[in-house]
Parts: structure tokens; C-alpha cells; sequence
């Protein structure tokens, strides 16, 4: 599924994004066999060391040799991600559906990742897309906020209302 600035571009305002951010709604274990396919596809692996680098950051950045485009694979195994993936938009794109996260999952990402940028692209997605539902991300926010103990909803609350 993609997020990232690709799903922006989706709901939100074009801009510039470095890569493409894919979750692959595996575990860090199915790394050989992520590392497999990105052979076969001419993705040239980043990492110098790939299972200690996924093991860190639950990422595995690569980048295809023709064109130079990064990909960052992002493994994943929680609820909510096997749920965003679910969710996700299935989006035709030549010849090929492309699943992208559903509005409302770009939204928790970005407010989880919550850099200026990200919290940027949530405020211009909201004032696109003003029948997104609160609800669900209200609930999937209050959940990590409680378990990691931080304050995402308050966050969502500020832009949402500054966003009507």
C-alpha cells in the first residue's frame, strides 16, 4: 500500500516527494524474501547491512538502477496496519491497480510522523476532502496515543479545526 507524499498527491496539494513509501504488510522476517523480489525487479538494495538496518527501523530502502526513483518498503504487522491495508483505495495506473492508503490513513501517518511537512499535507488534505471520517481517526489516534503515550488526537483536533 502506498503513503507517504504519493498518497498526498492523492488527496492533498502536488508537491515534491523524494520516494515512494510502501507498507508491505509483512514482518521484518519476510526480509529475504523482500530482498528476493527487489533482485528481480532491479531494485538495488541501500542498506549496507540490511537485516541489522530493518531490524532498527522497520524499513528497507531501495532504489530502482533505470531511473534512480527510492523506495522505502516499510514492514508491518500491528492492527492497524493489516486494517489500513484493508482500507486501502485501489487506483489505476496504466495497466495495473496501485493500492494507496484511504484518505483517513494518510492522515493517522502523517500526524504519527509529525514533522512540519507531515502535518502540513494533513492540513491541506482536510480542507480538500472535508467528508473524511473523523471518527476512524479520532479512534486509531487515542489508541497509539495511549499506547505510546503521546498526544496525536490533540494534534488532529488543532488541524481539523483550523482546517473548516
Amino acid at each position: 500500500m502506498v503513503i507517504g507524499g504519493q498518497a498526498v498527491l492523492l488527496y492533498g496539494e502536488p508537491r515534491l516527494t523524494k520516494d515512494i513509501d510502501i507498507t508491505l504488510g509483512a514482518p521484518p522476517e519476510k526480509l529475504s524474501k523482500i530482498e528476493s523480489l527487489s533482485k528481480k525487479l532491479n531494485l538495488r538494495i541501500l542498506a549496507e547491512k540490511p537485516k541489522d538496518f530493518v531490524k532498527k527501523t522497520m524499513v528497507l530502502p531501495v532504489e530502482d538502477e533505470k531511473t534512480g526513483i527510492s523506495i522505502d518498503f516499510i514492514f508491518s504487522f500491528s492492527k492497524y496496519e493489516k486494517q489500513a491495508i484493508k482500507r486501502a483505495n485501489p487506483i489505476k495506473m496504466l495497466n495495473t491497480f496501485v493500492n494507496f492508503a484511504s484518505l483517513e490513513d494518510v492522515v493517522i501517518h502523517k500526524i504519527i510522523a509529525g514533522r512540519a511537512r507531515d502535518l502540513e499535507d494533513v492540513e491541506t488534505i482536510l480542507l480538500k476532502n472535508p467528508t473524511y471520517d473523523e471518527k476512524y481517526i479520532k479512534k486509531w489516534l487515542d489508541k497509539f496515543d495511549n499506547s505510546l503515550k503521546k498526544n496525536y488526537c490533540k494534534t488532529f483536533s488543532k488541524i481539523s479545526k483550523s482546517s473548516r
